[in-house]
């Protein structure tokens, strides 16, 4: 399940993408827009700087801003960096792999056989949806309501 943090990561990555070429945004403005605490969104922002997928500039006009180009932010990546591993379990883990305490053979394991199609699944699609994609879904989405 997708936990709260990472959708407001996920939403404040939104914000800074619709505002990529304007300069950086003040943290405040953010998350405003993103509709997050503020106080949360600083250690949301600060996770996700430590990674590069956002920067920080100090002074007057600094703020936050995407720290590379949306195509190159995944949303695999942001829910790696947030919430940890996208498998439902350590055994079907590939960036934790650990074996289960309780396991007699993994390789014949009836549970993590399904448990790795699923992490293998979800990845391919985690792993190929951009924050380009999203924004460009949302733009569309945007559309369509002022359309009707």
């Amino acid at each position: 399940m997708l936990s709260q943090k990472t959708r407001y990561a996920l939403r404040a990555l939104f914000v800074l993408g619709e505002h990529k070429g304007d300069g950086p945004m003040m943290i405040a403005d953010v998350a405003e827009q993103a509709n997050v605490p503020r106080k949360f969104l600083e250690q949301i922002l600060l996770e996700m700087k430590r990674r590069g997928i956002v920067h920080s500039l100090r002074g007057k006009f600094g703020g936050y801003a995407l720290g590379r180009k949306p195509e190159d932010i995944t949303f695999a990546e942001v829910i790696r960096v947030i919430d940890g591993p996208l498998a439902l379990s350590p055994c079907a883990s590939r960036t934790v792999y650990r074996r289960c305490d309780d396991c007699e053979d993994e390789t014949t394991c009836a549970i993590r056989i399904v448990l790795l199609s699923v992490r293998d699944a979800t990845a391919e699609i985690l792993e190929h949806h951009t924050l380009a994609h999203a924004l460009l879904d949302r733009k569309k989405s945007t559309r369509r309501r002022r359309a009707t």
